[in-house]
């Protein structure tokens, strides 16, 4: 029996296990393309089902759409990718990925050691953030974003 080589928009909303408004999203992201029926009703690629299963992962992990539509902007359209296509992505973005999984570990580490102090309040802090000494830096998580908290005086480091 042969596979349909094009999927109504229901039949993968199924397969993926994306709504169809998200489909319906993506498609309008660019991330997709659907042919339309003799009945004007949308059709699908079956490579379409690894395009957004990709999609979903990539969010997961991070990424932005932007940052996804760029990456499936170098697939070839109306066939599945190949090993060699996935692996080219994979390089692509490792660094990016690298660079989150930095991010959440500090973040990770930096809140156990709020916790452990009972106060969160970056603002507040005499141990952390004595006299907000971080907002003086500029704006945002100063410390998550690399900072380093002043040690004035102190042999050991806070939390």
């Amino acid at each position: 029996m042969a596979l349909p080589p094009l999927l109504s928009i229901g039949e993968l909303s199924r397969r993926t296990g994306l709504s169809v408004s998200a489909i319906r999203f993506y498609e309008a992201q660019g991330l997709v393309r659907a042919v339309r029926s003799g009945g004007n009703q949308r059709r699908f690629a079956r490579a379409d089902i690894r395009r957004l299963s990709f999609a979903q992962i990539a969010q997961t992990l991070g990424l932005s759409i932007a940052e996804i539509a760029a990456e499936l902007a170098s697939l070839p359209l109306g066939r599945a990718p190949t090993r060699q296509d996935w692996q080219a992505i994979s390089r692509r973005i490792r660094g990016r990925l690298q660079q989150r999984i930095a991010m959440l570990e500090r973040t990770r580490d930096k809140l156990d050691g709020c916790i452990g102090c009972g106060c969160l309040s970056l603002d507040r802090c005499a141990l952390y953030n004595p006299g907000d000494r971080a907002g003086r830096a500029g704006a945002g998580p100063r410390f998550l974003l690399g900072d380093r908290p002043p040690m004035k005086g102190r042999a050991t480091t806070p939390h």
